[in-house]
């Protein structure tokens, strides 16, 4: 799939572009979208929320939401479930067609927010401790992205750029390749593969 092609690279934090919500009810650091230009079929933003907001609708759209910064958000569903999100770094799984409130529980949050269109890829995040070695492999249908919570990390080769927290590595897909991150901290790891088709 050409879009987990993408060149393997690192984006810095300072990098990221700020922009206003959909329902201009928040902000939003954007990290990363495939494809850069057009409809996005995977994007990694950071969410900055102040106030209590209804969030935007994405259809088609699956969605992870981590708690990064603050003392947690309160997300009401239109069907009367509600979730908490509570540091450090609980998160969420959701369907982006939902209609959702969010509520801060003590002052604002910042949240990392993973989206992918289900009919075209499928996402899996993990959350690890960074602690000396750690080994990714990106494939022909498998690319990696990694957001670095906390700490520095470098990749073994040198072939990609040091890390800082709040940073985050792509790792396109192609061959088969290896790739060892080296440091101390915590991450995101987020495996992006095709749609499975039945």
């Amino acid at each position: 799939m050409d879009i987990l092609n993408a060149p393997s690279r690192i984006l810095p934090s300072a990098d990221y572009h700020r922009e206003r919500w959909r329902n201009g009810q928040g902000w939003t650091r954007e990290i990363l979208r495939l494809p850069e230009q057009g409809d996005w079929q995977l994007r990694l933003s950071i969410a900055e929320i102040e106030q209590d907001a209804a969030f935007s609708t994405f259809p088609g759209v699956e969605r992870e939401l981590v708690l990064l910064q603050g003392e947690g958000l309160r997300l009401r569903f239109a069907d009367g479930r509600c979730e908490t999100l509570l540091p450090p770094y609980q998160r969420l799984r959701f369907a982006g067609e939902e209609d959702i409130a969010g509520a801060l529980v003590d002052g604002v949050t910042q949240d990392f927010n993973l989206m992918w269109r289900r009919d075209v890829l499928q996402a899996e995040l993990l959350h690890r401790p960074l602690v000396g070695s750690m080994l990714f492999f990106t494939e022909p249908q498998a690319a990696w992205a990694i957001h670095l919570l906390a700490g520095q990390a470098e990749f073994e080769d040198g072939a990609l750029a040091a890390m800082s927290a709040g940073d985050t590595a792509w790792l396109g897909a192609g061959e088969r390749r290896r790739f060892a991150l080296n440091g101390g901290g915590e991450l995101l790891a987020i495996r992006v593969t095709p749609a499975a088709t039945l």
